[in-house]
């Protein structure tokens, strides 16, 4: 790809970490307020979620006056978590959100970065009502929610940061400027991309990084090849696999081998078993058939920090 080696000379090491459930006790804080956050957002996370967020909040840092992209964010929390730490977010997703719901616009301030992205009121009150799929009742309901979420949205207080909502594709980002965003966060979406065609995102993700700028990412780890893990649609990576992805050198720290005692304190994990979000138990054709705790794979962080032109590391 043109430009791959001129971005491997200006990257640098930074760690592969598989997630041990530890973390729910060591950030009992933060695990406490994505619960939180999650039930009052009407939000239902992947049975890991938890482990994703506490670590990549952990390692993240106080974000107010930062601007992050949250890569694949979907509508998931991490995104509104850092708003309401004071970030400015770029969320990220090739999914449209643009008829987002009420319940974040009236909670956050939220614009689409482009026209089109984010519909405004009388955009969505036109799209509720030509919506076919919908009986003619619902249609109207919709609209009423629609109006009814607009009106509180411009009167009730928002979080301190902003959410802007780009609905594109992650491979490239043409309205994003090189070295424009002090963090790159992405949850548990990265794996939902073929092995060839991550390099190509990881490449994207480092371009739009200011220099001293770092990449946080959560994927799902393998012991000894890679697979996909079908009922998540995402790959699973050994350790060399993520090394050559993510451009990390023989000396990055990695505790892959630690897999099987950590993989088996996740299989004995109560907290998590309990969490499970019912989703789970609505389904045979998911991660945890029918609410059966049966862990497959195990999540695992990976942090890659930018360097600046001279190539040194400038965390700032």
């Amino acid at each position: 790809m043109p430009g791959l080696e001129a971005w491997c000379c200006k990257t640098t090491d930074g760690m592969i970490e598989i997630l041990s459930v530890d973390l729910l006790h060591d950030e009992q804080e933060l695990v406490k307020t994505f619960r939180d956050r999650a039930h009052r957002l009407g939000i239902e996370m992947g049975w890991h979620y938890l482990l994703d967020m506490a670590w990549i909040g952990r390692n993240l840092g106080n974000p107010d006056g930062k601007r992050i992209l949250d890569a694949g964010a979907g509508t998931g929390l991490m995104q509104w978590w850092l708003a309401e730490r004071g970030a400015e977010v770029v969320s990220v997703d090739r999914s449209s959100r643009a008829e987002l719901s009420g319940r974040f616009r009236m909670a956050y301030r939220v614009r689409g970065l482009r026209m089109g992205d984010l519909y405004n009121q009388r955009q969505l009150i036109w799209h509720r009502l030509q919506d076919a799929s919908m009986s003619l009742a619902r249609r109207i309901i919709g609209v009423a929610r629609a109006a009814i979420s607009t009106i509180l949205a411009s009167l009730l207080p928002k979080a301190k940061g902003e959410v802007v909502i780009y609905n594109h594709d992650l491979d490239s980002m043409p309205d994003l400027a090189d070295n424009s965003f002090d963090y790159v966060v992405a949850l548990s979406s990265l794996e939902h991309n073929s092995p060839e065609a991550l390099s190509v995102i990881v490449h994207e993700l480092i371009r739009i990084l200011k220099p001293g700028g770092c990449l946080l990412a959560t994927l799902a780890a393998a012991r000894d090849v890679d697979w996909f893990h079908e009922p998540s649609r995402g790959w699973c990576y050994t350790e060399d696999s993520l090394r050559e992805v993510f451009n990390l050198t023989i000396s990055t720290p990695s505790n892959y081998d630690k897999y099987d005692l950590l993989f088996e304190k996740l299989c004995l994990c109560e907290e998590l078993r309990q969490d499970l979000s019912p989703f789970y138990f609505r389904s045979g054709d998911n991660g945890m058939p029918w609410g059966v705790w049966d862990p497959k794979y195990q999540p695992v962080g990976i942090m890659k920090r930018k360097v600046n032109d001279a190539g040194e590391s400038d965390p700032g």
